[in-house]
Order: C-alpha cells, then structure tokens, then sequence
C-alpha cells in the first residue's frame, strides 16, 4: 500500500514490473533458486493509467513457497538470523521461513520506490543508479556521474566494472558451491537532486538515507560522501570549495559531502554506500542452541542467495527514491511563498 503519492501520475504496471524483475528470485545463478514470476496488480489508486491521489494497493502472490523445508529447524535459533530476537521479542514466530527478517519483504519496498522513481523523473529529472561497489576485497572501478543502469544489469554481478565484475561472479560461484556466502558494499548516486531537500535537524536528508538503508534485510553499514575515509582528511583538505554556477547557484569542485551539507541536499549527486553482511543461512555446521536451550549443531539446507548484492541493487535504488520523494513533496509544501 502506497500513500501519500500526488494525482495525475501517469503510471503502468509495466514501470513497477520492470524493478521487481530485477530483484526477483531464480534470476541467475548468483542468487537464490526459487522461482517466482512477482507479478504486480494494482488494485487501486490508479485510473486509466494515471494516479488518483488515493492509496495505491499492489498485489504480489508468492508461488513457489516451501514452508516443509524449514521443518527441521523450526526448534532452532540460526545464527545470525532473526529466530532469537523475534522470539525474545514475541514470544512466538512463524518458523516455516524468515518472517519479516526474510528479504522477501522487500518485494513491497521495490513496488512503491518504482512509483517513487516515476514521480522524481518526472517532475525533477532525478536519476538513481546503484551498482555493486565491492564484494569481499575485490573492489570495482566506477565513474558515478557516468554510469547507467543498463550498464549496470549487463553483469551477473551487477557491477559495470567488468573486470572486477568477472572475479566477483567466480568468488561467488566458488562460495556458492561451497555452501557458504560472502557479503559486500552497494554504491548509489542520484543525479539531479533539488537543493533545499532535507531537515536542519531532525529528518536530516542523511539520516533518513541512513534509516532506509539500515532498515534493509542484512545491511549493516552506511556512508554518504567521503564517510568515514573522511577522517584522514584535515577540514580544508575535506571541505568542498565552490564557484558561482550559470544561474547565480554556487557550484562545487568536489563532492566529499556527498550531495548533502547540513542535513539538506546541495544540488550536487548524492553519493552512498551501504554495507550488507554475509547471508546468515549457510549450509554449513555451525554452532547454536534450540528453544530448550540445548547446545546443538545445524547445517541448514534450503534456496538462499550466496550473495545478497545483485539482488540488492534494485532495493538500494527503490529505498533512495522513497526517501528522495518524500522530501520532494515536504519541500514543495514548505517553499510556497516568493523569495526575494
């Protein structure tokens, strides 16, 4: 369910499928082999392909589910995974998967960033690009004011660095077959943010990018502009100068603030990486304890991704243009009146 997005939004169903074909399951061989098609329905809020200002209600049914693979670990806490904590919170779960710990909850976040992206291309031409930066040590070489989505989706990795892309696709088709997983960074620049988006204080542009990136399945890690490589830096080496722009604006010579300078966005490409942890479910012996409390040993079995990374790229890219889109329509609301 999506509220809050403005009437008159031309929108087709198409536009949110194509984002949740490439975060959907059984894509490659990188990423987890169930099969779902997640197909989207909207069910209300649009009219003849444009949005009423109503909800927006998207349907997707799931269609290859295995609740009887989780039978045998229904009485055991993975570790890493949110069995424990949902439990200690709770005091009940829904063992025959992952709950709302399982990344399939993030089918909904693309559905709604897909509406989110339409809205920012089409009323401030933003365009957000995510790309695998990083996967263990292998490390890719990125041009982030030139780099496209579709050159992005030509890797299995979905990393445009192609050499580094084909190392990353042999390290995780070895962990693969090994039963274990690897983690790693997702990169994202929007182009072509407003000046003037974000809060002084609290809902700081920065702070809510940090909220929608932590609030994903496995990610535990946040940095927008130099991060915390930043802190090798004197200030008047890290300090971005500026020169007067073509339409009276400053301008930047460097980005080291990443697009947002005091909680509020600058007018220069917004720059984030956000850090995902390796995938908890491995199919190797590990130590934990079950429900009674006893120590025992499990090796998982089941159709979990070796690398989360691919498949986050659509997220990470859908979580931006929530946040990006919400404070679109709060400074719209606020900046009403002439300025001098």
């Amino acid at each position: 369910m999506v509220d809050g997005c403005p009437p008159r939004l031309p929108l087709e169903v198409a536009e949110i499928q194509a984002d949740l074909e490439r975060r959907r399951p059984g894509q490659s061989r990188l990423t987890t082999q169930r099969q779902e098609a997640d197909q989207a329905e909207i069910l209300s809020g649009v009219f003849e392909g444009r949005t009423l200002g109503s909800p927006i209600a998207i349907l997707v049914r799931n269609q290859d589910a295995r609740p009887s693979a989780y039978e045998d670990m229904k009485d055991i806490y993975r570790p890493s995974h949110a069995d424990w904590t949902t439990e200690a919170k709770y005091g009940i779960r829904a063992w025959h998967g992952g709950g709302r710990a399982s990344a399939r909850e993030t089918i909904g976040r693309v559905a709604a960033g897909a509406i989110a992206r339409k809205l920012l291309t089409t009323l401030a031409g933003t365009e957000i690009v995510a790309w695998v930066q990083r996967i263990q040590e292998i490390d890719a070489q990125v041009d982030s004011l030139a780099v496209t989505a579709a050159h992005v989706d030509e890797s299995l990795a979905r990393c445009p660095d192609a050499d580094a892309s084909a190392r990353m696709v042999e390290r995780i088709d070895a962990v693969r077959k090994q039963g274990d997983s690897l983690g790693g960074v997702v990169a994202c620049v929007a182009r072509g943010v407003p000046a003037g988006l974000g809060e002084p204080i609290f809902d700081k542009l920065d702070a809510d990018l940090a909220a929608a990136m932590l609030s994903l399945p496995a990610c535990k890690g946040f940095e927008i502009g130099s991060g915390f490589a930043g802190l090798e830096l004197t200030g008047s080496q890290h300090n971005d100068p500026m020169r007067p722009g073509p339409d009276g604006r400053p301008v930047m010579l460097s980005n080291r603030s990443g697009g947002v300078q005091g909680g509020i966005s600058n007018g220069e490409p917004l720059l984030l990486r956000a850090a995902f942890k390796p995938t908890a479910t491995v199919n190797i012996a590990q130590q934990t304890v079950d429900r009674d409390g006893r120590a025992v040993t499990l090796e998982a079995t089941g159709r979990h991704d070796p690398c989360v990374l691919p498949r986050a790229v659509p997220i990470v890219e859908s979580m931006v243009a929530l946040v990006l889109a919400d404070h679109w329509l709060r400074q719209r609301a606020l900046d009403v009146l002439p300025r001098d």
